[in-house]
């Protein structure tokens, strides 16, 4: 699928180690989508969920700069579901930091950001709001985990989450999805929790749902 507006004629340019790509949108009024996606994607991966979330928003998708087994991701881990935590709140700073300069060399409102991720991209959006009270407008996290647990949230004020998960995720146990959502709830989000039956898969009929959530935020 070619995603249609302007990209960056010199092709992924790198803004802290960060491959990118940004496309303009055609309504000024409109948020920017942050793309983040899954283990093993690219800047390339949810260019379709933009599409279809708001075609007329700015894009902005970013490839993990962490490397397992020649596979993009986000952050490091120690093993399945065990993430290095100093690894994560290192990276998470430097995609907060991203994002301020990116803001600036692409002329986009810094605190319109709506984050899009899936898996290990939705892990590190969630880490964003667990660190930065004012990192994301609001956030679409598909099959999330709890970034990290015994800390202090920031007050997030009525940001809006949307959490798409699986009842019989092998991967982010329903009962995850949920702790997820009440540590965002306890730290004042809005949060939608949406749930399918695919496992770990990001179905249409989920796009479909976070796509009716958006045009009520």
């Amino acid at each position: 699928m070619n995603p249609k507006g302007d990209i960056n004629s010199k092709g992924d340019i790198n803004l802290k180690h960060l491959l990118h790509l940004f496309r303009k949108g055609n309504d000024p009024t409109k948020p920017t989508l942050l793309l983040l996606h899954g283990t093993g994607g690219t800047e390339q991966d949810l260019l379709p969920l933009a599409e279809i979330i708001d075609p007329n928003a700015n894009v902005l998708s970013v490839r993990g700069n962490v490397l397992e087994n020649g596979m993009p991701r986000f952050f490091k881990r120690l093993a399945e579901g065990v993430f290095d935590e100093e690894d994560l709140i290192f990276r998470t700073k430097e995609l907060n930091e991203f994002l301020d300069e990116a803001a600036e060399k692409y002329n986009f409102d810094r605190k319109q950001v709506i984050a899009v991720g899936y898996s290990n991209g939705a892990n590190i959006a969630a880490s964003l709001l667990f660190h930065y009270q004012q990192a994301l407008k609001g956030a679409i996290l598909h099959h999330p985990m709890v970034p990290r647990r015994g800390i202090e949230l920031p007050d997030l004020n009525g940001t809006p989450v949307f959490i798409g998960a699986g009842t019989n995720d092998p991967i982010c146990p329903s009962k995850e999805s949920q702790e997820l959502q009440a540590l965002l709830e306890q730290a004042k989000a809005n949060v939608h929790l949406h749930w399918e039956n695919r496992g770990h898969q990001l179905t249409s009929t989920e796009v479909d749902a976070a796509r009716k959530w958006y045009l009520t935020i």
